[in-house]
């Protein structure tokens, strides 16, 4: 997947990680990937949006890889500011990608389509206590979505993800893959 080269940055912390779940996904045929939590990208001189490479640039990467696969990326932000953002760096492949602005667990207990790739990354987790209730909240609102091949990438490993991780091992996930900032989950 030649397009990942270009995301290789040493500011990309997250890149490694990516890389494995894209490849992992490429490998599974799978094609709808749910993302909360939009890119958002950052301002500089008032004007000029700039790649926040420290933000991960996840829809980004999903874009472009829905792109490789003929997939769909499904992204929702509760922020319109955000999703606008991402809309500005995502222009040339807006064919991939449905944006909704929404709360994220509201927008997955709606959701009605089965997930392949499930990225959880919304609600900043400087309140660990608070990000954490959050992303339990969205695990439990799409765990009917998922299925045996699916995978789930929780991102803020330790300030998100400290109810989360137990939720998805009580439910026959195992964790695949593990990093400074990230967990990947999958049945298989």
């Amino acid at each position: 997947m030649k397009f990942l080269s270009k995301f290789k940055n040493k500011k990309n912390i997250r890149y490694s990680s990516f890389e494995f779940v894209l490849h992992l996904s490429k490998e599974r045929n799978l094609k709808n990937i749910v993302e909360t939590g939009t890119s958002r990208g950052k301002i500089k001189l008032f004007f000029f949006k700039k790649l926040n490479w420290k933000d991960g640039m996840s829809t980004i990467m999903f874009a472009e890889y829905a792109k490789y696969i003929d997939g769909k990326l499904h992204t929702c932000d509760i922020s319109e500011k955000n999703i606008n953002n991402a809309k500005k760096f995502t222009s040339q492949l807006k064919d991939y990608i449905n944006f909704y602005i929404d709360d994220s667990v509201k927008f997955l207990k709606n959701f009605r389509e089965k997930i392949d790739l499930l990225y959880l990354d919304s609600l900043d987790g400087h309140d660990t206590i608070k990000a954490s209730e959050h992303q339990l909240k969205e695990a439990e609102s799409s765990i009917d979505k998922l299925h045996l091949n699916s995978l789930v990438l929780l991102d803020d490993k330790g300030a998100k993800t400290n109810l989360s991780i137990d939720f998805y091992i009580k439910n026959g996930f195992k964790v695949i893959n593990e990093t400074k900032n990230q967990i990947l989950f999958s049945k298989k």
